[in-house]
């Protein structure tokens, strides 16, 4: 939250709702809330993408109980498609999409190629100073984030803080 103060951000993007609201926070985290709270202080917008209308309705009882709607746009749909097509500049990427499975290696591999397909497709719109967090990195098989962390540091990502979340950032030419 600090970084996206001091980059003096203007658009924030989040895969993957906090599908429960403000219900199971303690588990299941209040992202969308966390963030939409922050964009509405700052008079912004974040766009919130999930495939699933479910998840979809619960983020959106908690958008509406905390007078959140002119600043948290919902998306229903694939986050790929979504991210491919949105043209505006990015300052802050949240990656918590397609759910990850510790014991799954297959639902693992799928999570973090997932991962890596959203980070391609919004790659050219992630405007300098872009801040990007990514959920559920210290998990076995290097959780979510593994193989987009890899393709990141490779392009000049550094890593700022790695612990269950990892949130990378670029310095501005």
């Amino acid at each position: 939250i600090e970084l996206l103060e001091e980059r003096k951000a203007t658009c924030l993007i989040e895969t993957g709702v906090a599908r429960y609201g403000l219900r199971n926070c303690k588990s299941d985290g209040a992202s969308t809330a966390v963030f939409g709270l922050w964009a509405k202080s700052h008079n912004t917008s974040l766009y919130s993408v999930d495939i699933s209308p479910e998840s979809i309705a619960g983020a959106r009882e908690a958008v509406e109980e905390l007078d959140l709607v002119e600043h948290v746009k919902l998306v229903t749909g694939d986050s790929v498609q979504f991210l491919e097509n949105f043209t505006d500049p990015v300052d802050f990427l949240y990656l918590d999409s397609y759910d990850y499975d510790k014991h799954d290696e297959s639902i693992q591999i799928a999570s973090q190629e997932h991962h890596l397909k959203e980070f391609k497709a919004i790659e050219e719109q992630l405007a300098p100073g872009t801040v990007v967090l990514i959920d559920d990195c210290d998990l076995p098989g290097g959780g979510k984030g593994k193989t987009v962390i890899q393709y990141m540091t490779r392009k000049g990502w550094q890593i700022d803080t790695s612990a269950y979340q990892v949130l990378l950032t670029k310095q501005s030419k």
